[in-house]
């Protein structure tokens, strides 16, 4: 009677009852549950699958968007103004064999996802394209890359390029993380569910570079989004409304070339040097403004290695980050890097 009792007390729940073959057999111990002082004591509980370990490195899948922002316009040649179009190449992590070059339209990975967002800004007079090498190496790591094509400083804006257009890239970069992040929540499309909003970095060389550093820093206009920034032989825009470089702004990772004579060193301590930490300054020993990026070994693999750690620590929280941005950073004879976390 205590013990019918005591399980109606549990919400009339009735005691497990033992399999058939536990039953049958005297040696296995039976799975039935005891109650006692009114307390119900379940089987044990199945284990837990361990979540299958994400892969170290991904295929690259390469699609385009056109994004137009009809808020916003250029002005051409005529004096007639057009909307801003951003042609911009996504590379992602796609499913198939690690290593190669693109694979345009492969299914992205996104069963690991979701990945922190990475927007690249390409220099003046030149496209995304000669950063290719740079962007693969960020997507192989686990990196949504987006490098829009900026529609006045490309060689084929009408009339040439015209870097007057520069004040208006940080917001084109704004643009894009809307753009991204509105398309990995709808379910329609091919980036829902790839990214990872809460980790959105910008990064961007010479002009590229001076765009990445306003849309993160500019005391009035920067994009709250932004969480890391990675400026490659940038500088401050003139004529815009400052930078702030205070407590609580995204971390930090500059890089520049020695021998760099379009971006000259000072152009980058100007901004490196108030900024708050963490910040970290990579130096290319005898480097000059653009190969590094692009072409030039053995500094683009440092920049490729140096910019993964950095951005693992601080968007996919690596505890290791740091440490290998120290070990791949200092390489005698070809560069340093000057951390400080």
């Amino acid at each position: 009677m205590a013990l019918a009792l005591a399980l109606a007390a549990c919400g009339g729940s009735s005691p497990a009852t033992t399999s058939s073959s536990s039953a049958a057999d005297p040696s296995v111990p039976a799975a039935t549950s005891v109650a006692t002082a009114g307390t119900l004591v379940n089987p044990r509980p199945k284990p837990r699958r361990r979540p299958r370990p994400r892969p170290t490195a991904y295929a690259v899948g390469l699609r385009v968007l056109r994004i137009v922002d009809p808020s916003r316009h250029v002005t051409l040649p005529d004096g007639s103004t057009a909307p801003r179009v951003l042609i911009t190449y996504v590379r992602y992590p796609a499913l198939g064999t690690p290593g190669g070059g693109d694979q345009p339209g492969a299914p992205a990975a996104v069963h690991d996802g979701p990945f922190p967002l990475l927007i690249f800004g390409h220099g003046y007079n030149v496209t995304p394209a000669p950063y290719t090498a740079l962007q693969q190496a960020w997507a192989r790591a686990g990196y949504v890359v987006a490098a829009p094509l900026f529609p006045l400083e490309n060689p084929g804006a009408p009339g040439g390029p015209n870097e007057n257009d520069l004040v208006n890239q940080p917001g084109d970069m704004s643009v894009v993380i809307s753009r991204v992040l509105a398309d990995s929540s709808a379910p329609p499309s091919w980036l829902h569910g790839l990214v990872n909003r809460r980790a959105v970095a910008v990064s961007g060389q010479s002009d590229g570079g001076d765009t990445a550093l306003a849309a993160a820093y500019d005391s009035a206009d920067h994009d709250s989004r932004i969480r890391a920034a990675v400026i490659l032989s940038g500088a401050e825009i003139p004529g815009l409304n400052g930078f702030a470089f205070g407590a609580g702004s995204p971390p930090l990772l500059a890089t520049q070339g020695t021998a760099d004579t379009i971006n000259p060193p000072d152009m980058t301590t100007t901004f490196y040097d108030p900024a708050a930490r963490p910040k970290y300054l990579l130096e290319l020993l005898g480097a000059p403004h653009l190969p590094p990026y692009t072409t030039e070994q053995p500094q683009l693999g440092i920049v490729e290695r140096v910019t993964i750690a950095f951005l693992d620590h601080y968007l996919k929280h690596s505890a290791t980050g740091i440490a290998r941005m120290r070990r791949f950073g200092n390489v005698p004879g070809v560069a340093t890097l000057n951390a400080n976390p």
